[in-house]
């Protein structure tokens, strides 16, 4: 420990790497090569009450100051997409609004909601060859973050080295009893860069969040904000693995949680705060900082279950894997209780 309270930096490069995190289910079954084409990963944003479709949940009012806007993308950014959006209607970037951000290597379809108040802009003004506008409509409200209620996936893994019965029956297993519900490690940055830079901002008493920062970071610290929080929940779900309570309720609990760090008393049993405060008591400098950046305390499921999980083999070694998962879960969590990926050498990873 440093003469601030943080962990020392042999200690972050440990706890940093998130391959070291426990799995539950015994480890990877084989190896599969993983993303060998953007078709490889495809990704659908659901709403509705049925989890299926792609309508909105709700009317398009048919007026509005909002063109909503449904598109596929191949390969593209989502902030990308968003900024191509806003040049072509003329709008200012904050005027393009989206529920999620997307995977680049991979083909996907969301929606997008552009701000045009007494304007009215073409389709064919809106067109570009790195994406596909499959439909659109105005609506009274722009779209928000997280507002869309999941994700559809359809996963390829090819080149897959495994015995059937060993891989379909750690799928029965991953259907009937989950994963854990870790933040994906897309939610740190490159080799956790969003968690080195979340230290450094730590330590200097400036992970405040996006209205409290200025100056060189423009976008404020929200990003590193919500990794270091995220971080600090899957230590907390990693150590209930290594017990093997993640998935039994502790004294006082009704669903098995584990913390979203912010203000305010943490509201679970004393046994649980308990054990959550031995945990990170260690990071007490991240916590501080957290309740001193406007968070309120929250709790995510130490558990996630794919609904409507069904895979078949095309081909002699290439398995499709297809499942839905609320917002804010992360595929890659399921894939890692499957099998140990690697991408193509071609792709330089």
């Amino acid at each position: 420990m440093d003469k601030q309270g943080s962990p020392e930096k042999p200690q972050l490069t440990q706890y940093f790497d998130f391959q070291r995190l426990p799995t539950a289910w015994g480890g990877a079954v084989g190896k599969a090569l993983f993303r060998c084409q953007p078709e490889d990963f495809q990704v659908d944003e659901v709403f509705g009450p049925d989890e299926v479709g792609n309508d909105l949940g709700f009317d398009f009012s048919g007026e509005g100051e909002h063109l909503v806007l449904h598109i596929r993308k191949r390969d593209q950014n989502t902030q990308w997409v968003a900024g191509l959006l806003a040049k072509l209607a003329g709008v200012k970037r904050n005027d393009v609004s989206f529920c999620g951000l997307k995977d680049r290597f991979a083909v996907t379809t969301q929606w997008f909601s552009v701000y045009l108040p007494g304007r009215e802009v073409t389709l064919e003004q809106l067109q570009h060859d790195d994406f596909e506008i499959l439909s659109c409509g105005r609506h009274n409200r722009k779209l928000r973050r997280g507002m869309h209620r999941g994700n559809q996936f359809r996963i390829v893994l090819r080149d897959f080295q495994a015995s059937r019965d060993d891989v379909e029956g750690r799928l029965r297993t991953i259907a009937e009893k989950g994963v854990p519900n870790y933040f994906g490690e897309q939610r740190f940055g490159h080799n956790g860069g969003n968690l080195l830079e979340a230290q450094k901002l730590v330590q200097q008493n400036r992970l405040k969040g996006d209205r409290k920062n200025s100056g060189k970071n423009r976008k404020g610290s929200a990003l590193y904000l919500s990794a270091a929080r995220s971080w600090l929940f899957n230590l907390v779900l990693a150590q209930r693995i290594k017990d093997k309570s993640w998935q039994q309720p502790l004294a006082g609990e009704d669903i098995v949680t584990g913390p979203l760090w912010g203000r305010g008393r943490n509201p679970v049993s004393a046994e649980a705060a308990a054990f959550e405060a031995d945990i990170l008591c260690d990071w007490q400098s991240w916590c501080h900082a957290l309740e001193h950046a406007g968070l309120n305390q929250e709790r995510r499921e130490l558990t996630l279950v794919p609904r409507r999980l069904n895979w078949f083999w095309a081909g002699e070694s290439q398995l499709v894997l297809e499942f839905y998962l609320p917002t804010g879960c992360f595929a890659t969590v399921i894939l890692r209780e499957l099998t140990q990926l690697s991408r193509p050498s071609f792709q330089g990873l």
